[in-house]
């Protein structure tokens, strides 16, 4: 049986991307939950909006750009959060997200509750 992922999940993922191919690092930290963990391989671990749209500001500045993912898949865990897996390329990078934990908000929105990836070489 396959899962149908509804369409706020798929709009959160989509926000994300849309903020950091515009530069836009507020954007990119509009997406997590105020107090989310993010992961970011070989750079550490961040938490919280503030701590993470400095990450984003930091590589955005550093020239990185045109994200893109491939080979995506959700898993759910519960009708209020879903697991995003995938490989992702940019300008000067590629890695791993090994896992996005998007969860559905009181008001319908989704955000980032947990963010893990990883940068596996430069291109």
């Amino acid at each position: 049986m396959t899962t149908q992922i509804p369409e706020s999940f798929k709009n959160g993922i989509n926000q994300w991307k849309k903020a950091f191919n515009q530069q836009d690092a507020a954007g990119c930290a509009e997406q997590y939950k105020e107090n989310a963990v993010m992961h970011a391989r070989p750079f550490g671990t961040f938490r919280g909006t503030e701590e993470i749209r400095a990450f984003w500001q930091q590589i955005i500045d550093s020239g990185y750009q045109d994200v893109e993912y491939q080979d995506t898949s959700w898993e759910q865990i519960d009708g209020n959060c879903f697991i995003l897996r995938s490989a992702w390329t940019m300008n000067k990078a590629f890695g791993v997200v090994h896992e996005e934990h998007w969860e559905r908000q009181p008001d319908g929105s989704v955000k980032l509750t947990y963010d893990d990836f990883e940068v596996l070489g430069e291109r």
